[in-house]
């Protein structure tokens, strides 16, 4: 019978090396020892043979209770899951011929989603006849940029996607 697929730490009659360095539940080192040896010791003293560092030479091996190990290993994964903040990219959407209150207004938004640590995708859109005037709208976001150079920097400068300008910051 094949032994089952592991996810965690291998333990006990799973362990492959011949030998192992054995570490006791008090955290002292018992040396070297074959690991038949150190599995049969570990059941003298009601705990399991858990294997915690595969990769050394010879592999390290602890007397832990396996279940309470792999519920202590999950706590921690769900815990720093919990911790990890994604980037998000809000977006703004302004015109080129923008008044000066409503650029405030939206500047206010951008510094917002900046200090929340989320990227900020500023799209112009152009109507009409104000595609021919293509620098107006660069015009304004070279002043987004300007205004947050303290706390942002350009991760994708301004260009034409058909009818709009993007332009993308990031916070420093």
């Amino acid at each position: 019978m094949a032994p089952p697929a592991f996810t965690g730490p291998r333990y006990n009659q799973f362990i492959q090396s011949p030998k192992v360095r054995v570490i006791d539940e008090n955290g002292e080192n018992l040396g070297v020892m074959f690991t038949r040896e150190a599995f049969e010791q570990a059941q003298g003293v009601g705990l399991d043979l858990v294997e915690i560092s595969p990769g050394a030479d010879p592999p390290v091996a602890k007397f832990l209770d396996i279940g309470r190990f792999k519920y202590e290993a999950q706590k921690k994964a769900n815990e720093q899951r919990k911790r990890q903040k994604t980037q998000e990219i809000k977006e703004i959407k302004m015109r080129p011929n923008i008044d000066d209150h409503d650029y405030q207004t939206k500047m206010k938004k951008v510094f917002e989603f900046l200090e929340e640590g989320d990227k900020v995708k500023l799209t112009l859109r152009f109507r009409g006849r104000e595609m021919a005037h293509n620098q107006l709208g660069m015009a304004v976001l070279q002043r987004v940029a300007e205004d947050t150079a303290e706390v942002a920097k350009v991760e994708q400068h301004p260009r034409m996607e058909g009818r709009q300008m993007l332009m993308v910051i990031a916070p420093k």
